[in-house]
């Protein structure tokens, strides 16, 4: 295979200005309504999600699971992108979005399509999952339907358990409106005074530590459950003795917690970042969930008092918040769930038969591996490699990136390890990854206290590449041991995430990242690099050149072919760069788990480009990018999507993959996602998404992640045979 070289000779800045300027005249030949609405495409992502909660033939508590992921990532959408989209607008500096759309035009666009999906949320619940889980003996019942003695066994529950916790707090001329946190499940009561005749508001606070769903006693064979919000509500004139309980309704708040740190060269990071997640809990409102049976004096009070508009209140049916499905979801119960896949150790690191423990560096000195997870084990992977770095005395220095991992996590605890034995340590820790900023700046101080290097990126930059590097001596040399990924350091996530690893022993992949680790954690400004492609200085301009090379070879009738796969896809010039290579006559293939603003299969634009969904019991997180180079593949896995932030503000790496076999792999992966007999939603040129689930026999189409399990299976049972 020829030495790739692409990003010593293509990226050396002598022809740049002449490519970007080719670039911009072939622009202008593309029609200007060429991209799909980004928010809009996102919420399409999350319908797909609910279409698998809606479908039979999933296991039910895994239904009930989908649900709550689906309330969980609305949740965010608000929190994220409805929220930056409504200050950039407060704040005058809101600009057109990728479509051309006034921004205030996109906020209608949005609220109506996500109350449409909100409806048909509930709807699901209500009508196909509970009924669902009751035939399976799971029921979630009503206050009302319970008999005399198991209601008086959950009032006694609820005095020992649920009481103590409550805390009502009244409106009125003394006690001002009260805070209402996001995210928070509350109950809007309206109370009588029986002394004045007065009525009175009151909030309170369903108590987010205990269980959502309170097991309802009884000896039926079946588990009954009864929502914490019902238990509560149906003893208010405990809470309110003395008063006549008029009224009451649940509500819940959703308030923008994006983050918006302003840095500088001489700023703390760390105490920023502090005082942000402090602010982020009084974050204006921009969604007000309410029950569809909520009167008008109730809701014009909350209206008022949070200072909300009527697009941003949802009316629904049923129980607000289903996040708290997750709890039903993880009830123990075989038969309602995917049948258990235990990950398997990879091949090259299985130990040997005499003594039970693998030699990581000895297999990776053997050739490269690549691990597939969850398929294949994180912990004896990814985990064991840096615990046996740990533990190694001939090991002497340890680099990594953490973006993002759990506080108690067997990856910090082997770099604690690795500096209390002496060794150098250093980790890139990136405490703005969001949402997990507290817990990241909790276990970045627990490494420091240890010894360990902590540095927290480049100023201005997420560090969002997913890198490790082992030094080790070895015969009076020093050799590099490295492992470019496409997941996060994350035991508990590697779980459920599908993902690649890359682990190598090449001095060239460890030369890269001996040079990025400077740059990151120093002054060094690399702009050369041999196998991998970095953002922001490389990645950006290395993709559009082999994207363009696969257009000329096109042209001039040789083998060409793009794919990608990712979790995004929304830059424009990439988009455009696809765009131009269909032109040309290259079959382009998109893989994207969520927001897609191509449009394919539009006549003398995009009929080249075919786009696929794949969504199942694990999260398709895996970066992939393949260009067939006139029968010489160049195949890079790595932690970038194509968006702006990833390749213009943020840290990331590609590797690329060498080894045939691998990237054989690679490609007959994606040969099964792409196939027509394999389980996907389809990409229209209208942005709408058709699900391929079951084949014109009515037999079900191939399950791409069960094919995978399968196959691993069969290659652990191929070599158990030898």
């Amino acid at each position: 295979m020829m030495e790739h070289d692409a990003l010593d000779a293509g990226l050396g800045d002598a022809d740049d200005d002449d490519f970007d300027e080719a670039v911009e005249a072939e622009d202008d030949q593309l029609p200007d309504h060429r991209y799909l609405d980004r928010e809009l495409s996102w919420l399409a992502f999350n319908q797909r999600v609910l279409e698998l909660a809606e479908d039979p033939a999933v296991p039910v508590l895994e239904r009930a699971n989908f649900l709550a992921i689906f309330a969980s990532n609305l949740d965010e959408f608000f929190m994220v992108r409805v929220a930056g989209l409504k200050r950039r607008i407060v704040t005058g500096l809101a600009v057109p979005t990728n479509v051309g759309r006034a921004p205030l035009d996109v906020l209608a666009d949005i609220s109506a399509e996500a109350h449409r999906l909100q409806l048909r949320h509930a709807a699901a619940w209500t009508e196909k999952v509970r009924p669902a889980l009751a035939e399976s003996g799971i029921e979630v019942v009503t206050w009302d339907s319970l008999d005399t003695a198991t209601a008086e066994r959950l009032t006694e529950y609820f005095q020992r358990n649920v009481f103590p916790v409550l805390m009502p707090l009244a409106v009125d001329p003394a006690h001002p409106f009260p805070y209402i946190s996001g995210l928070s499940l509350n109950l809007a009561i309206r109370i009588r005074n029986a002394r004045t005749g007065r009525q009175e508001f009151a909030r309170l606070k369903v108590p987010p530590m205990l269980p959502r769903f309170v097991e309802v006693p009884g000896d039926g064979p079946g588990v009954r459950y009864l929502p914490l919000e019902e238990l509560i509500s149906n003893h208010l004139g405990d809470l309110f003795p003395g008063m006549e309980v008029l009224d009451h309704h649940a509500f819940r708040l959703t308030r923008n917690e994006d983050m918006t740190i302003e840095e500088d060269e001489t700023e703390n990071l760390i105490q920023a970042l502090e005082a942000e997640l402090l602010r982020r809990r009084f974050g204006p409102p921009i969604r007000l969930e309410i029950t569809e049976d909520m009167d008008d004096v109730t809701r014009a009070l909350l209206l008022s008092e949070l200072d909300i508009t009527e697009q941003e209140v949802y009316r629904l049916p049923g129980s607000l918040d289903l996040r708290g499905l997750f709890d039903l979801s993880r009830i123990d119960r075989p038969d309602l769930h995917y049948p258990p896949h235990v990950p398997k150790t990879a091949l090259a690191f299985q130990p040997p038969e005499q003594n039970g423990r693998a030699d990581l560096f000895g297999a990776i000195r053997k050739g490269d591996v690549l691990v597939h997870h969850p398929y294949e084990s994180f912990a004896t992977s990814v985990q064991a490699f840096l615990e046996q770095a740990a533990r190694d005395p001939h090991v002497l220095a340890i680099k990594q990136t953490l973006y993002r991992t759990s506080g108690d996590s067997p990856i910090v605890q082997a770099l604690i390890d690795a500096a209390e034995a002496g060794k150098q340590v250093l980790a890139l820790v990136e405490v703005k990854a969001r949402f997990d900023e507290a817990n990241n700046i909790v276990w970045a101080r627990k490494l420091e206290k240890a010894g360990v290097h902590v540095v927290y990126g480049l100023v201005g930059l997420k560090t969002h590449c997913k890198l490790a590097l082992v030094i080790r001596e070895e015969e009076g040399r020093l050799r590099h041991y490295s492992h470019v990924g496409t997941g996060n350091y994350n035991p508990k996530t590697s779980r459920i995430y599908e993902d690649f690893g890359l682990f190598t022993v090449d001095d060239q992949v460890g030369r890269d990242l001996t040079r990025l680790f400077n740059e990151l954690s120093g002054y060094a400004i690399e702009k050369k690099f041999k196998r991998l492609l970095v953002a922001p200085l490389h990645l950006r301009k290395g993709l559009l050149r082999h994207i363009d090379k696969e257009r000329q070879n096109a042209l001039a009738g040789k083998p060409s072919g793009v794919r990608i796969k990712v979790n995004s896809m929304v830059d424009e010039q990439i988009i455009d760069a696809l765009y131009r290579a269909s032109q040309a006559g290259v079959p382009v293939e998109v893989w994207v788990r969520g927001i897609c603003s191509i449009k394919p299969g539009v006549p003398g634009m995009s009929e080249n480009i075919t786009v696929r969904s794949i969504l199942g019991r694990y999260l398709e997180h895996s970066r992939i990018f393949t260009f067939v180079n006139d029968g010489d593949p160049q195949v890079f896995i790595g932690s970038a999507d194509m968006m702006h932030r990833n390749l213009d503000r943020r840290v990331e790496a590609l590797v690329r993959v060498v080894d045939e076999n691998q990237v054989r792999e690679l490609t007959s992966l994606f040969d099964l996602a792409m196939d027509d007999a394999t389980s996907s939603w389809h990409l229209g040129s209208e942005g709408e998404w058709t699900r391929h689930s079951v084949a014109a026999d009515g037999t079900a189409l191939t399950d791409l992640q069960d094919h995978t399990m399968a196959l691993v299976q069969r290659k652990r049972r191929a070599r158990a045979a030898r």
